[in-house]
């Protein structure tokens, strides 16, 4: 027979309230913190970038994503290095893959995966829109040695030029040895070392960032230089440009490639055509747009120093951020996906190349010189094509691609930041993957710390230019570093000439690095200096953090055989309803015992409804006892709390599980109707106990009369 008790035997209390829907604020589930990114052959049952039962072979790793695959089971330092593939590894996952791609999911699969021309709208949108800032910065720099400094620009251009060459053919070689992604990252991990692929990361980390707050507000500035009267709104004008981006990426990456791509080839096509019409003019064909404007160009200067050069050269570099984004991002590639992002890599440098040269040819050309208040790109568009249709055409087609360059950091740093998450540097929900391809949650971080940036800096572009760049120069060297040690390993035929190239290219971007930090440090560049660091920190603190997890949950060891206990489920409840019937079902049939408990006040105005609890609890007789919890405050999680605890004592063999029933309501917005009380003692339990919690959710049908 049912029984109605409580400890002391009074009976005065009530728990009139209903219980409610858990906020989804469970404890993370049990994370993969075997340092490797391999993932072991553990059955887990819970989705997730570390759900594995533990059951794997040390050291065997399957190479899975880590939002799909087991659970990780390797011992740090024994796993497989998915970044850190060789070519030949490369090879067999390309075949794997194409085996994979005749199967039904793989088709779905590949619908959300890049081809090689949607890899150059979503990938290279950054490097594309740095002519329109790159030429101008070598421009400037060469401008404090008056018109015949302005003569070295072409020469300056070309030292780019070559640079760019060497890095996207390294880069193409990164993309074949890591087919994993990480770019820099990966290399710098296998090669040089945990701690120097940390600064590669952070320094990647940073670049993206910076990228999206740089490009977002660039173009608003071209905005509000057409349009002066936005100009004070410039800040909401950068966040709902954000906010656009950031919606089109959620959707999936091949989106977000179909939405850039007219953009991208109007912005391509209309610089070709101003290239091409200007070197078919002897003189410029309008200088409406530099008319009135102040000249920045030094008077009387006639000598251009080494320094000035080299100067020149750093500040020109900024027109090769986003080489590296195609390397970063090879996953989200279809197969075979080295391929496809290698042609994208090269056509991206072709593109870039022959739009930088074109236009420090027409700036020799027409002896343009900067002037206040009027971008060299306008002024070239002006003397090519002349004032008209044509040259509106290619400013509005600048403005989009600068806004839309932040697309290459959506598309890159949340592969970049899953690899990060794989090999236990960032929180796993970073490695997770919606059912488009998308890192979700990468997105969302970087557009939080991105829309920081902007709001802190007021959309002004100047306040964040400084800082740009430095980060993807670290990266640049630290990859090329790398990958001249993985040809000395490797010592495939022409390896000697590849590591020299590499070489060279380690030795002018660490330059470039080493410039742009000095000649910017004190215009904002120290913030970088102290930021790579704190973030390598960060790293490490959270590697510790699920190092110290796996060792307390024995991941990578085989368990112990299998034990039953006795199991008791402890069911609240506050009334009687079919949320009670369902809920003591559930109990009877996961538990040895179960007890019922209702938390009692002492408050007079308590009593009717604990009265009313026991009478029909003794008409009703489930056969399940209800104990009374007396609480002298207004607190119902405690007293379950301690109740759970004296059990632990009593009983310290038995298993016990709290199991908390809650209605689900039809509609969101019912939700609010709810009060608290099962989050209430879900939160209790789990701070003072350790028993189980067990949410049980009860849909309710959707009612035709309500709205």
């Amino acid at each position: 027979m049912s029984r109605v008790s409580r400890p002391d035997g009074r009976t005065d209390g009530r728990t009139d309230g209903r219980t409610e829907d858990l906020p989804d604020d469970r404890p993370e589930e049990p994370p993969d913190t075997a340092g490797g990114s391999g993932h072991g052959a553990g059955h887990g049952s819970r989705q997730g970038p570390h759900h594995g039962s533990g059951h794997g072979r040390p050291g065997h790793g399957s190479g899975q994503d880590p939002a799909h695959g087991s659970g990780d089971t390797t011992a740090p330092g024994t796993a497989h290095d998915s970044a850190g593939a060789t070519a030949s590894t490369s090879a067999s996952t390309s075949a794997s893959a194409s085996a994979a791609a005749s199967t039904p999911a793989a088709a779905s699969d590949a619908r959300h995966r890049l081809t090689a021309l949607q890899g150059l709208a979503a990938l290279s949108l950054d490097a594309m829109a740095s002519v329109a800032y790159g030429p101008e910065s070598i421009v400037l720099v060469l401008a404090a040695a008056g018109g015949y400094g302005l003569g070295f620009t072409l020469p300056v251009t070309l030292a780019i030029a070559a640079l760019l060459a060497v890095l996207v053919a390294s880069y193409r070689q990164v993309i074949a040895a890591y087919p994993d992604g990480g770019g820099s990252y990966a290399v710098a991990r296998t090669h040089l070392g945990r701690r120097t692929s940390l600064v590669a990361a952070a320094s990647l980390l940073l670049d993206y960032v910076l990228n999206v707050a740089v490009s977002v507000t660039a173009g608003v500035a071209a905005l509000t230089s057409a349009f002066p009267a936005l100009y004070d709104d410039r800040t909401g004008i950068c966040l709902a440009v954000l906010l656009l981006i950031t919606g089109i990426n959620l959707r999936g990456i091949v989106d977000s490639a179909k939405a850039f791509l007219l953009p991208t080839a109007v912005f391509i096509g209309a610089v070709l055509t101003m290239i091409v019409a200007g070197l078919l003019r002897d003189a410029p064909a309008s200088t409406v747009t530099a008319d009135g404007h102040a000249s920045v160009l030094a008077p009387h200067a006639t000598a251009v120093g080494a320094l000035l050069l080299l100067k020149a050269f750093a500040s020109g570099c900024s027109a090769l951020t986003g080489v590296e984004a195609v390397a970063n991002a090879v996953p989200s590639f279809r197969a075979p996906a080295v391929r496809r992002a290698q042609r994208t890599e090269v056509a991206l440098g072709a593109l870039l190349g022959v739009m930088l040269i074109g236009l420090s040819v027409l700036i020799g050309r027409f002896h343009l010189q900067p002037v206040e208040g009027v971008t060299v790109l306008a002024q070239l568009a002006d003397a090519s094509l002349g004032h008209h249709a044509a040259f509106y055409v290619v400013q509005f087609a600048t403005m989009v691609l600068l806004a839309l360059a932040a697309n290459t950091s959506f598309g890159g740093l949340p592969v970049l930041m899953g690899l990060l998450a794989r090999d236990n540097y960032l929180p796993h929900v970073f490695g997770l993957k919606a059912d488009r391809q998308v890192h979700r949650h990468g997105v969302l971080a970087l557009a939080a710390v991105a829309a920081v940036l902007l709001v802190f800096s007021g959309g002004d572009v100047n306040t964040l230019v400084p800082l740009f760049a430095i980060g993807v120069f670290v990266g640049f060297t630290l990859c090329q570093i790398g990958m001249v040690r993985h040809w000395r390993l490797d010592r495939s035929p022409g390896w000697r000439g590849k590591a020299l190239l590499n070489g060279c290219g380690a030795l002018l971007t660490g330059v470039s690095a080493v410039v742009v930090t000095a000649t910017k440090f004190t215009e904002g560049a120290w913030l970088i200096v102290l930021a790579l660091p704190l973030l390598v920190l960060l790293f490490e603190a959270v590697h510790r953090a699920y190092t110290r997890i796996g060792e307390r949950l024995g991941l990578g060891r085989v368990p112990e055989p299998l034990h039953r206990a006795r199991c008791l489920v402890i069911v609240p409840v506050s009334h009687l309803s079919l949320l009670t019937y369902e809920a003591l079902n559930a109990a009877v049939s996961l538990g040895d015992e179960v007890v019922a408990v209702t938390v009692t006040h002492g408050a007079p105005e308590d009593r009717p409804a604990a009265e009313a609890l026991r009478r029909d609890w003794e008409l009703w007789n489930p056969g399940v006892e209800l104990l009374e919890l007396p609480s002298a405050t207004r607190s119902i999680g405690r007293p379950i709390a301690a109740y759970v605890t004296g059990l632990t004592t009593r009983r310290p063999g038995t298993r016990i599980t709290v199991l908390i029933p809650e209605a689900e309501p039809a509609h969101l917005w019912q939700r609010l109707l709810q009060n608290q009380r099962g989050a209430v003692v879900a939160h209790a339990v789990r701070r003072d106990t350790d028993a189980v919690i067990c949410r049980l959710r009860f849909r309710l049908e959707t009612d035709a009369r309500m709205w």
